[in-house]
């Protein structure tokens, strides 16, 4: 079974991306071939300084190779170092009906949150189809929020094979568990767009001041506090023990405690969940080399997957 994920590097990984996409992903490296890309052309759509691009590539592999991304069993890689995938999206575009473009959600999603009507942000959903259609894919967690997305890439793959011939393999979606979505810091889904998040590995202080500063009401310390909604228990659940979690919860339902002393408790538990991953992190963030050794590798073993794919791709439509 091959597994394909891909995460943008518009900043640096949060929690959300942690129990979302990263922890599952190395869940996943037991069980398939497992090929993880790092979005650097996705993010063009977005991430305008080119220092911070680098950067934040860089970060996003550091971060999941800390995280405990096995570079023997997965392969980890830079998008933009695929140099047949824009080809690749080219080609699929040539193909893919403007309605079913008009017809994504995130496009219209995106340009309410602000975002200029770029082609790149409309043709989105295509450079995805690329990315899976390109490594023969079988396998593609995805969140509800972007199922809409693989089935756009298989309907385009279907068209290309009805056109020329069975080209592509039809991935199927493998629904993440939305259970991990994890609350911000507002208590809205933490996210880099809506800037509620916390990052993965945050210096002292810095953790700290976000997580002191999650939004909470104004109930007072003697009163039982709402558990429904609450975006201290939303992160708590997912770094504490189910007994510490338990005792949190009854906590809350109980009075006689204040916020600020449930987000100490907060603290503390995302500081223990993460510092074994924080010491991996230091290990790698003082060899840079080793991890531009294993992007390179990644690249060049995603490169010899697609190098197949491609001839067959090229030969039937008439380019080669």
């Amino acid at each position: 079974m091959r597994i394909l994920s891909g995460i943008q590097p518009t900043g640096l990984p949060h929690l959300g991306n942690y129990f979302g996409m990263m922890r599952a992903a190395i869940e996943l490296q037991e069980k398939g071939e497992a090929f993880y890309f790092i979005a650097d052309l996705h993010a063009l759509t977005t991430v305008r300084d080119p220092e911070a691009l680098r950067r934040n590539s860089r970060e996003v592999a550091i971060d999941f190779l800390a995280c405990g991304l096995d570079p023997a069993k997965a392969c980890l890689f830079r998008q933009s170092d695929i140099t047949c995938i824009p080809e690749l999206a080219w080609i699929l575009s040539t193909v893919t009906p403007m309605g079913l473009l008009e017809r994504c959600h995130s496009y219209k999603d995106k340009l309410a949150k602000g975002l200029h009507a770029s082609l790149g942000l409309f043709s989105y959903p295509v450079l995805m189809a690329a990315d899976i259609l390109a490594y023969d894919s079988d396998v593609v967690p995805v969140g509800k929020d972007h199922k809409q997305h693989l089935e756009v890439t298989r309907d385009i793959a279907v068209k290309i094979n009805e056109l020329y011939g069975e080209i592509f393999k039809l991935p199927e979606a493998m629904i993440r568990d939305e259970s991990a979505a994890i609350p911000g810091t507002d208590g809205a889904k933490m996210s880099k767009s809506y800037g509620n998040t916390v990052e993965l590995f945050l210096e002292e202080r810095a953790l700290k001041k976000k997580i002191m500063g999650i939004q909470t009401d104004s109930t007072p310390v003697e009163s039982p506090k709402p558990i429904e909604g609450s975006a201290i228990l939303g992160i708590y659940k997912h770094v504490a023990s189910p007994a510490d979690y338990a005792t949190m919860e009854a906590d809350f339902l109980a009075g006689g405690k204040g916020y600020g002393d449930f987000k100490k408790s907060l603290l503390s538990a995302v500081r223990d969940y993460f510092a074994p991953m924080r010491e991996r992190r230091e290990q790698f963030s003082s060899d840079p080399a080793e991890v531009d050794r294993i992007l390179k590798q990644g690249g060049e073993r995603a490169s010899e997957i697609a190098a197949p794919v491609m001839e067959r791709l090229r030969k039937a439509v008439g380019l080669r």
